[in-house]
């Protein structure tokens, strides 16, 4: 028997029909780079975002053409997210972090035609754009000064459009969207997202956790350029929440002054920002006036449990939430559930703290080396793997599998191995404790470098803590911590043993303990264990 279902196409065509006619009037703000606050809406960037597509095809964009961005977190950028694909092409967005010999690298390797550029970002696009044969390049100017030679005005080039524009067909497994990985292990690999997958990613932004809906108003301070925004361009029209966008002031007055202007309900970071607005709080809770029960939702690496606790001290909800750029991003969500009422608080804070159960049309397991899967028991360790409905099942144009060869980072059964070692509890909590290359064999022992710098950082006079595998003559490898103390502060090695001696064994602790003035940081804030490792290769133990 045949099912009577309407084929309703999922294309990027639903939420921009959706807005136009739902949520025109929501507001979008953008901090620009003046510091002023500059006030548009959703009908606005919808129109405009139309105007981009009609431009891009009268330049000549054919069906499957990348337009790259090279952008801060605004109005315009949103604009580009929508109007690239409109038009037919495929959004790029290239980190700006990223050192110019990876960008001009992940340009070159996506094949970027166009290009859309912030000016005041014109001296860091100078120093690869010789090195990519952009055929337009299309400058966002902020500062009101004339764009450079060469380049269009963006402005101007959205002035080419004359409105008589439909957006070309699409199917649902067209490409929309394109990121690459950050490349800490090797050459950016490059995602490609579709229209089906982003817009069923855009509707798992409204499940508990993140629980994006009409009447928020959503802080956006993880960056466009990282990770799709972890889908807030798309989910925030979806469901009709006021976007704010904060250009490129990233440090806490700034987020904290956006925050409490605005009225902020929830906010979406990286846990290196959250520590440094715990740490603004702490110094004058009384300045900031914030919605009560604001969440704030933190990825990108795992926010330790005094985290979470410190940000309920100021009236604010961390939810912790998991995923990588080959995920979309939102993997799984962390959130206390009616059936948790009577946990003890310690119990609720230990939950958590961990990275939560799979969003919905995502599945997970866990590995282990001999590639048996491991029971949901909470102690067995594994690798995770995931598959789902805007999972990757591949990398673009990857050397590796151009000729159809198995690709590294999926399994033989199509899986995605994602490399982070992990427990999973009978209710499908999931427990990351490493990164497969972070994690500590000592003495045949396992020890998760993840779980010590969550308790260092919380200790009050640590700041900052990351733990790394040291050759050790003895047990082949040990920990050591790096530890950035609080302004301040002092704390010594046995101090911090101490402190540590209350939640692991002792064979757990660390070897030793350098304090360090920062912890080296990747181009999306995470801590470079790399850097790390290299810095104390040979590092010799001091004597016990």
């Amino acid at each position: 028997m045949d099912a009577m279902m309407m084929d309703y196409p999922l294309t990027l065509k639903v939420i921009t029909d959706r807005i136009q006619r739902l949520f025109a009037d929501v507001e979008i703000v953008t901090r620009r780079p003046d510091r002023s606050l500059r006030r548009g809406t959703w009908g606005e960037a919808m129109k405009r975002a139309h105007q981009l597509a009609e431009a891009l095809q009268r330049a000549g964009l054919n069906k499957g053409d990348r337009v790259a961005t090279f952008c801060w977190n605004h109005q315009q950028h949103l604009e580009a997210y929508y109007g690239a694909p409109l038009s037919g092409g495929v959004v790029h967005t290239l980190n700006l972090r990223l050192h110019a010999d990876d960008v001009a690298y992940i340009a070159n390797h996506a094949k970027d035609r166009f290009v859309i550029v912030d000016d005041v970002l014109w001296p860091l696009f100078d120093k690869f754009r010789a090195r990519v044969p952009f055929e337009k390049i299309i400058v966002v100017s902020h500062t009101g000064k004339p764009v450079p030679e060469g380049t269009i005005d963006y402005e101007e080039f959205l002035a080419t459009a004359t409105g008589d524009f439909t957006p070309p067909a699409f199917a649902e497994s067209d490409a929309l969207g394109m990121c690459y990985t950050s490349g800490t292990t090797g050459q950016p690999k490059g995602v490609v997202y579709s229209h089906r997958s982003t817009v069923l990613h855009s509707f798992s932004l409204g499940i508990e956790g993140p629980g994006v809906k009409l009447g928020d108003t959503i802080l956006a301070v993880v960056p466009m350029f990282h990770a799709n925004a972890w889908g807030l361009p798309m989910g925030c029209g979806m469901f009709g929440a006021k976007l704010v966008l904060p250009g490129p002031f990233l440090d806490p007055p700034s987020v904290l002054d956006l925050m409490e202007k605005e009225r902020v309900t929830m906010a979406a970071g990286v846990p290196t920002i959250w520590l440094g607005i715990v740490e603004t709080l702490d110094k004058d809770p009384a300045k900031y006036k914030l919605r009560p029960g604001t969440r704030m939702l933190v990825g990108g690496s795992a926010a330790p449990e005094s985290l979470i606790r410190a940000m309920d001290r100021h009236g604010l909800t961390l939810i912790h939430a998991w995923g990588m750029t080959e995920t979309s991003p939102l993997g799984s969500v962390a959130y206390v559930d009616p059936s948790m009422d009577d946990w003890t608080p310690d119990q609720k804070y230990a939950l958590r703290a961990k990275q939560g159960r799979p969003a919905p049309m995502v599945e997970i397991r866990a590995v282990d080396d001999a590639g048996r899967e491991v029971p949901w028991d909470g102690k067995t360790f594994g690798e995770l793997h995931v598959r789902g409905a805007w999972i990757a099942s591949g990398y673009y144009n990857a050397p590796e599998t151009a000729a159809g060869g198995a690709a590294p980072r999926w399994a033989r059964d199509g899986w995605f191995m994602t490399g982070d070692v992990v427990t999973i509890d009978r209710g499908g909590m999931i427990e990351i404790t490493d990164r497969s290359k972070d994690v500590i064999k000592s003495g045949g022992e396992w020890i998760s470098s993840v779980a010590l710098e969550n308790a260092l950082m919380g200790h009050p006079a640590v700041k900052e803590a990351a733990v790394i595998a040291v050759a050790h003559p003895k047990w082949a490898e040990r920990p050591l911590a790096c530890v950035v103390v609080k302004e301040g502060q002092q704390v010594t090695p046995a101090e911090l043993d101490a402190f540590l001696s209350t939640k692991f064994a002792k064979f757990w602790l660390p070897e030793a303990y350098d304090f360090i003035e920062a912890v080296p940081r990747t181009s999306v804030g995470k801590f470079q264990k790399t850097a790390l490792r290299a810095r104390y290769r040979d590092y010799a133990w001091p004597a016990k």
